[in-house]
């Protein structure tokens, strides 16, 4: 990780200021700007574990943030060690340890026996920018927490980031969630993250989400989460074009808007929309770059030189046949809006679906606007599976939406991904 000190900037620096604010110290304001505030706080924080108070985030000083980020620690059994009182030198729970611990026996504990500890926090942070690195940390981190949880890969991006999923459920309705197909879109996978972390949260102490019974839904279904389809993009909006990126020049030259990427860029590494890269009338999507002045890799609307030349796409298409999914929802950013139809192509049961989706979220149920009706993976999906698929786009305003706006978006859309599994 990068040394940290006064006067540094970016994701890291937010990180960092986000998880001290958690854990009892005051870093000022989550700007992403390592100033005098955020100096003293990490330099409280190094006295207070025995380091040298010098106020920068070197080697050790991240070894020790590391583990309150992963959320857990590995601790291992000593005489006299009671389940009660490591929860209260962790300030977490006995429910919270026994979870992450299957089989363990609490009264009977083994000198040496190794062991799983939950800090007291939450593992997904919604206060920051959600980078790829980040979601990976989380996804060990939730997995720690909560091992009744699934977790793999579905394939590899362009510059070979695992495209992860993690499975809540082993009921026999599949369904699926996914986001960040579009790279400024990136606020849609902490939306992701966090509801698999209260799901988990409310699953393991047996408690109602919303009114909702997170066990009759584990029974039920299996929910099949990809948080991050464009890990690659993500990164280049959040954390800037390296040097050392295989497409450096290339991006120089696909980015012609004269702004920043933070700004404009939608697509994955190779210049390419994602969400225009389906086999769903793709033809027409190529059609129409010419009006929007797209004739090759741009940082929106190119919909590749042939659809699914993406593996991230390809990846979707795979895992989505492998599972044979009853519904699927992709999330984007732009509208409060649901769009659910492709064409003429009206799945069974969509529009009452979608009626109820639109209840529980304030968003208007919509049919996609022309020049968006091509080539996305739930007109994919609609037009091959003639089943219900959702575009929810979730938030308002320019993108990337700023994350303050995560709270409401939240708010808006836990009931629908609690209600998908049961309609």
């Amino acid at each position: 990780m990068e040394t940290l000190k006064f006067g540094s900037t970016g994701t890291n620096v937010k990180l960092i200021q986000s998880l001290l604010s958690q854990i009892g110290y005051n870093p000022g304001p989550i700007d992403g700007i390592y100033g005098s505030q955020t100096e003293k706080a990490v330099a409280q924080f190094q006295l207070d574990q025995g380091l040298t108070p010098d106020g920068i985030v070197g080697t050790n000083t991240w070894r020790y943030f590391n583990r309150f980020l992963l959320g857990y620690d590995e601790y291992y059994i000593e005489s006299g060690d009671t389940i009660y009182d490591l929860a209260q030198k962790y300030y977490t729970t006995v429910n919270a340890i026994i979870t992450a611990n299957p089989g363990i026996d609490p009264e009977n504990l083994s000198i040496g026996q190794k062991i799983i500890i939950p800090y007291g926090i939450d593992v997904v942070f919604t206060d920051i920018d959600y980078t790829y690195e980040i979601m990976e940390r989380d996804i060990k981190g939730l997995k720690a927490r909560y091992p009744f949880l699934e977790t793999g890969s579905i394939g590899k991006s362009v510059l070979g980031r695992e495209l992860y999923y993690i499975r809540i459920g082993n009921g026999p309705n599949k369904i699926s969630y996914n986001g960040a197909h579009h790279a400024l879109e990136w606020i849609t996978t902490p939306l992701l993250m966090k509801f698999i972390e209260n799901y988990s949260k409310a699953y393991s102490k047996g408690t109602k989400i919303r009114g909702y019974d997170p066990q009759e839904i584990w029974k039920k279904s299996s929910i099949y989460i990809v948080p991050m389809v464009n890990p690659d993009g993500v990164d280049l909006v959040l954390n800037g074009l390296k040097r050392d990126n295989p497409y450096y020049d290339d991006l120089l030259l696909w980015n012609n808007t004269g702004k920043p990427f933070s700004e404009v860029w939608k697509a994955n590494i190779r210049g390419v929309d994602l969400n225009l890269n389906y086999p769903a009338n793709w033809e027409f999507a190529k059609e129409l770059e010419p009006i929007f002045n797209v004739y090759g890799p741009a940082p929106v609307r190119y919909a590749g030189p042939a659809p699914l030349s993406e593996p991230e796409s390809r990846a979707m298409v795979d895992f989505t046949k492998k599972h044979n999914f009853n519904l699927v929802i992709a999330y984007h950013t732009q509208g409060r809006v649901i769009y659910w139809k492709f064409f003429d192509i009206v799945p069974p049961d969509a529009e009452r679906i979608g009626e109820l989706f639109s209840t529980v979220t304030g968003y208007r149920l919509a049919e996609t606007l022309p020049e968006d009706s091509y080539a996305g993976y739930k007109d994919w999906f609609i037009k091959d599976f003639n089943k219900p698929g959702y575009t929810f786009e979730a938030g308002i305003g320019k993108n990337p939406l700023p994350i303050a706006q995560f709270p409401t978006i939240y708010s808006n859309n836990e009931e629908a991904m609690l209600l998908a599994p049961l309609v």
